[in-house]
């Protein structure tokens, strides 16, 4: 089974809204400010309080910050750093809200036509926004959150004021973001979806439409800022227990970056040892492309895929390696269907199997240690691997 958390966003989605649903929905707090306390940045502090917005109980949450220990504006580098180098942040909520800013930076970087690692943030890079995306996505764990869905998105409409003055309502950067999502206007002259909301809709959110067909656990109700007249200003979040049958095909759509260095000096033998230290080092793939370089020298490209979270570390990789005096970065979107890891024996050797919707693979590392175990050719034993897990996976009439 699958927990999933679905936004009802009629009223639209905000950070603090959104990390007061999930506490609303049975979040653990203390867990989540023991999170958030491990960030190497001072000057907050939360406040949890109970409200009513048109009669309806829910939870507000204020981010106090001291103007003193705020910046005006913080890069996406800067932001990246802050959430990398908090050591007791779980990976899945570090990956999580890597991701959101890693959208934030690409909206940005689009409105601007700057490369996001040249943007700057704002608001959204101010310590009030940091907590409430890094408390959304611990406040996501407490509650052993596995998939994000979402209703259609409500946003105003007359003009927000932004740090350069005015903008349209909706924010350029909440249209940006929420590109290919259904949203509804309303007419109301009021920022009811800001860049922060529509940035945890973009990175974290699987889907649009209506509640999923669930086992519903809980339910909460993260208030906004203020009243309004004749809608009850809340985001409502609905946690249930999802059958694995609805998700399977559909594919999740991860943030992640590439790293792509090109190198005309270097060994093959250290290029096949770049790769695997990469790959030791955390990255989710690296591989090489010959190419011809300036002057006619043959060269190589070294790619690197990664979480936003292991950038840093597989940058220092990446160039302690290859001697590389710089390299490019950029965000792409992976779009990743379900799989599970098998385990199963050949003659007694425990051997791995990737099963897919459509495939299965035998972990090569793993038959190579059974094949020298077993003395059996490689191929036989992958394919007997593979047969056993397709008998597991296959129901029996």
């Amino acid at each position: 089974m699958t927990t999933v958390a679905w936004w009802n966003c009629s009223a639209g989605i905000a950070g603090d809204m959104a990390l007061a649903s999930l506490i609303d929905a049975g979040a653990d707090v203390d867990e989540v400010v023991a999170g958030l306390e491990g960030l190497p940045v001072t000057g907050w502090h939360i406040e949890v309080a109970k409200t009513t917005r048109a009669g309806l109980a829910a939870t507000q949450l204020r981010v106090d910050v001291d103007p003193a220990s705020d910046l005006t504006e913080r890069n996406w580098g800067t932001v990246r750093a802050i959430i990398d180098q908090a050591p007791l942040l779980p990976e899945r909520a570090r990956t999580r809200a890597q991701g959101v800013f890693a959208r934030l930076a690409t909206a940005e970087g689009r409105l601007h036509g700057l490369p996001p690692e040249e943007v700057h943030f704002h608001e959204v890079g101010g310590l009030d926004a940091i907590v409430d995306v890094v408390g959304t996505c611990l406040a996501l764990e407490s509650l052993g959150i596995g998939s994000v869905r979402s209703g259609p998105v409500a946003v105003g409409t007359g003009t927000v004021r932004g740090s350069h003055g005015l903008l349209p309502n909706p924010a350029p950067a909440v249209v940006e973001l929420l590109v290919g999502a259904p949203v509804r206007g309303a007419d109301r002259e009021e920022e009811l979806t800001t860049p922060t909301g529509a940035a945890l809709l973009a990175a974290l959110a699987e889907s649009f439409g209506p509640l999923p067909q669930m086992k519903i656990t809980s339910g909460g109700y993260g208030a906004g800022s203020r009243d309004l007249d004749g809608t009850a200003n809340v985001l409502q979040v609905v946690i249930g227990d999802l059958g694995t049958e609805s998700t399977a095909q559909a594919p999740l759509h991860h943030d992640l970056v590439v790293l792509e260095a090109n190198v005309d000096d270097v060994t093959g033998e250290v290029l096949a040892h770049t790769v695997g230290a990469l790959m030791g080092a955390g990255a989710l793939d690296a591989w090489l492309v010959p190419v011809v370089a300036k002057k006619g020298r043959p060269a190589h490209v070294v790619t690197v895929l990664a979480e936003p979270g292991a950038v840093a570390r597989l940058a220092t990789v990446l160039t302690q390696e290859t001697g590389t005096l710089g390299f490019r970065e950029h965000l792409v979107t992976r779009s990743a269907l379900a799989r599970q890891l098998l385990e199963v024996e050949v003659s007694g050797e425990r051997v791995r199997v990737k099963a897919g919707l459509y495939h299965l693979k035998a972990e090569h590392d793993d038959c190579v240690r059974a094949a020298a175990h077993l003395g059996l050719p490689l191929s036989e034993v992958a394919r007997q691997a593979e047969q056993a897990a397709r008998a597991r996976l296959t129901p029996v009439a």
